[in-house]
């Protein structure tokens, strides 16, 4: 069973260097497209913006973090205390099925085999390596960044991965891709919804930082909602029959982050946390 003290870790070196971002972005540069009030703050709750006639879901994002209470009903009472960093992260992050019963996951038997082994040995979590931390991680630790053209949008995040090409050309879905860590995808509107479908992802990447797995079966559908300027609804459902019973969803809100931009990271630098995984 997954102590305390891991998780704790785990969340520190999801963290790392979180604080540094904050400090080192270019903080407050005004951006001449973001609508202001008369006393020159970001007007968050103005009109979307619009592309083409369809929402412009471009901007810096970063998903709810989730209130404290949550944490401490799941990993008990001063769990928050602990770890002072809890407010940076989005709690399927930790457990993408956070708030349902271990008996109610829809985990195949092959999946179950491999959620214990994963649990049991927090060390082998890829994102601790500097490898991709895929979806949903990409969307829920930091902040990133999304670029949208009339026939392409780009997602970057302040994660080790790769940045994301979805294509709005009207092309389908390869029938027999090369398994990657961000997969393929391609984006269509739904009325004012982007929806992206993904798929050809390899079974490296785990769904979450307790260690449940995905296939290469996985098909991802993200939807986005983008309410007014400032607001965006995100619900990501995942399909994977190799793995799980049924497809299963997680909803979040996406907030933009005003005047600030993008910067890399180094997921190393000054890692102090790995060491003491498992102790």
């Amino acid at each position: 069973m997954r102590t305390q003290s891991t998780v704790i870790t785990l969340i520190g070196i999801m963290l790392t260097g979180a604080l540094t971002h904050a400090q080192a972005q270019w903080l407050n540069y005004p951006d001449s497209r973001i609508p202001r009030t008369k006393d020159g703050k970001p007007n968050l709750t103005a009109p979307a913006p619009r592309l083409n006639g369809k929402p412009d879901v471009s901007g810096l994002w970063q998903a709810e973090r989730t209130p404290e209470r949550e944490y401490n009903s799941v990993l008990g009472n001063g769990f928050t205390g602990l770890q002072v960093d809890t407010h940076d992260i989005t709690k399927n992050v930790l457990n993408i099925f956070s708030g349902t019963k271990a008996e109610d996951e829809p985990l195949q038997p092959e999946a179950a085999s491999i959620f214990k082994h994963h649990h049991e040995n927090p060390q082998e979590y890829p994102h601790l390596h500097c490898l991709p931390g895929g979806i949903p991680i990409a969307l829920m630790v930091f902040t990133f960044k999304v670029i949208q053209t009339p026939l392409e949008v780009v997602m970057l995040t302040e994660t080790a991965d790769p940045p994301r090409q979805i294509h709005m050309d009207g092309r389908p879905l390869p029938k027999d891709p090369d398994p990657t860590w961000m997969g393929y995808s391609v984006g269509h509107w739904d009325g004012d919804t982007f929806v992206v479908d993904t798929i050809g992802l390899n079974d490296l990447a785990w769904l979450d930082a307790f260690g449940h797995p995905r296939s290469e079966s996985m098909h991802i559908t993200e939807r986005y909602r983008r309410r007014d300027f400032g607001h965006m609804d995100l619900e990501i459902t995942f399909n994977d029959p190799k793995y799980y019973t049924r497809p299963f969803s997680i909803k979040t809100g996406l907030r933009l982050i005003p005047d600030i931009y993008l910067l890399d990271s180094a997921s190393t630098e000054n890692e102090k946390d790995r060491a003491h995984l498992g102790k």
